[in-house]
């Protein structure tokens, strides 16, 4: 299996081609100067927003399509999630990961449509499980024939209004899959704590980022905006653009 330290980047939601292309540009520039293969991630609906006149997205057809632009542009890896079964063979046509939301890992139908597809799947932990229920999503997805797993961390709920990082959990996935990565944007968030949207804190990202690599994780993803402040989704726990690469780069020191 590939041991190389492996990072995923890009907005939280689709907001519009120049925002894509705007990220995509940068993520190539680091790629080149870092030797690093960060994969683009970008969202075509947020089918999970806490309000219901949050902003979700452009849906499926146009937002793959939109994704089909990136690559054939900027030659980047992709990764998107899914919400439905149904999503699942359309998406595994245009992306390399397919991830599986926090919120949906036990959904059943949806992992095994998602390693029906062949493509990477990249399922994220539940705000409610601990590191090793994820046996089970996992064995679901190796049970339908998915050929490479991975294992997202993004901090467990402990009250309301926040999430705690148990640390343990990696070492502990890590003894399920060979490759467990870290959510260092979501992980910092505060669900549905800033008026009917998720607020969050990004000055803790770096320190997600290091202290999940001391417990040997292996994989880092950081939701990146040029803007956060005015983001559509997330902007509050999001990465500035400007300061991914110093990150990733004494990530790989």
């Amino acid at each position: 299996m590939n041991r190389k330290m492996k990072f995923i980047a890009g907005p939280c939601v689709i907001e519009s081609a120049e925002l894509l292309d705007t990220v995509a540009e940068r993520i190539v520039a680091i790629n080149r100067s870092l030797g690093t293969d960060i994969i683009f991630k970008a969202s075509f609906d947020k089918a999970n927003r806490t309000s219901v006149s949050s902003f979700r997205g452009p849906g499926l057809e146009k937002g793959l399509q939109m994704l089909a632009d990136v690559r054939a542009k900027w030659g980047l890896k992709l990764l998107t999630d899914i919400h439905e079964p149904v999503q699942a063979a359309p998406v595994g046509e245009v992306v390399d990961v397919i991830q599986i939301p926090a919120f949906l890992c036990r959904q059943t139908d949806l992992v095994i449509a998602a390693a029906r597809t062949g493509r990477i799947v990249n399922i994220k932990k539940a705000q409610f499980l601990s590191g090793p229920d994820m046996k089970y999503p996992y064995e679901k997805a190796l049970d339908a024939g998915a050929r490479e797993i991975w294992l997202t961390e993004r901090g467990n709920s402990f009250g309301y209004n926040n999430l705690v990082v148990d640390f343990r959990n990696i070492p502990d996935m890590l003894e399920i899959a060979p490759t467990v990565i870290m959510d260092c944007t979501h992980s910092v968030q505060r669900p549905g704590a800033a008026g009917g949207k998720t607020g969050g804190d990004r000055r803790f990202v770096p320190a997600m980022a290091y202290a999940a690599k001391a417990f040997g994780a292996n994989g880092f993803f950081f939701e990146v905006h040029p803007d956060p402040d005015n983001a559509k989704s997330d902007g509050p726990n999001m990465l500035r653009l400007d300061d991914l690469e110093n990150l990733v780069k004494n990530l790989l020191q």
